[in-house]
């Protein structure tokens, strides 16, 4: 069974999603026969490549909220991530355009670590303060996974793979993809937002018992969690 799940690496929510769906898959019966595919979904196309912003001042501006209100939004997500294990660093995270990072995910997934690869980027961003679109940055993370770091110097040097993230950006439009995470269960269960690990069982649990996939129909995510990220909404947390 195939589960894909279109997500950002600046996005906090995706990565408290991804927790839970990794404790929803440790209690799957057929875990070892779960393949797990990361797609690509940019919140922000317009961000800058250097990170160099006041984020909570960035927070205010865009809710329209004060610099306490933005403050208080970012320490409530913080809560929720403790609560599943990351530590989340908000007020050392350095913004930046995804799209580079988003294709070396491509060249990990055909070198067989794009799981590795995800992970390490989401830590660099929301707990250790790397600037997720500066080059030097990002190969330091891709070699620390094992990629070669030639290879991944190579392709963020030019365009190598650029198709296949848009592919993927144009494939979560025409499912309605709204916000993320973004689960789809061998393309026949859609699931939105970081859900609970419970909710994320039963998705697994159905997907499994009506194997055979189907095409999930395109709208499919109108309803969307509150526990997501938005395109432009998550440089920071939504409340």
């Amino acid at each position: 069974m195939r589960v894909e799940i279109w997500s950002d690496v600046v996005c906090p929510w995706c990565y408290i999603g991804k927790r839970r769906f990794e404790a929803a898959l440790a209690r799957f019966p057929h875990a070892d026969e779960v393949e797990v595919v990361w797609r690509s979904f940019e919140l922000d196309r317009s961000a800058a490549t250097t990170g160099d912003v006041d984020l909570v001042g960035h927070l205010a501006a865009k809710y329209g909220v004060s610099r306490d209100e933005a403050h208080a939004m970012n320490e409530r997500v913080t809560r929720v991530a403790a609560e599943a294990g990351l530590a989340f660093r908000l007020d050392m995270a350095r913004r930046g355009r995804t799209f580079d990072a988003h294709r070396l995910l491509h060249l990990a997934a055909d070198r067989g670590v794009q799981g590795e690869l995800k992970e390490a980027l989401l830590t660099a961003y929301l707990t250790q303060g790397e600037p997720i679109a500066d080059p030097e940055a990002l190969t330091r993370v891709a070699v620390s996974v094992g990629l070669d770091e030639a290879d991944a110097a190579g392709v963020l040097a030019g365009d190598r793979y650029a198709a296949d993230v848009r592919a993927d950006e144009r494939e979560a439009r025409e499912l309605g993809v709204g916000a993320v995470p973004f689960f789809v269960f061998d393309r026949r269960y859609s699931v939105s937002g970081a859900q609970p690990a419970d909710v994320l069982v039963d998705a697994l649990r159905h997907a499994w018992d009506e194997r055979g996939p189907v095409p999930v129909p395109a709208g499919a995510a109108e309803t969307v969690a509150t526990d997501a990220c938005r395109p432009t909404d998550c440089d920071l947390p939504a409340a």
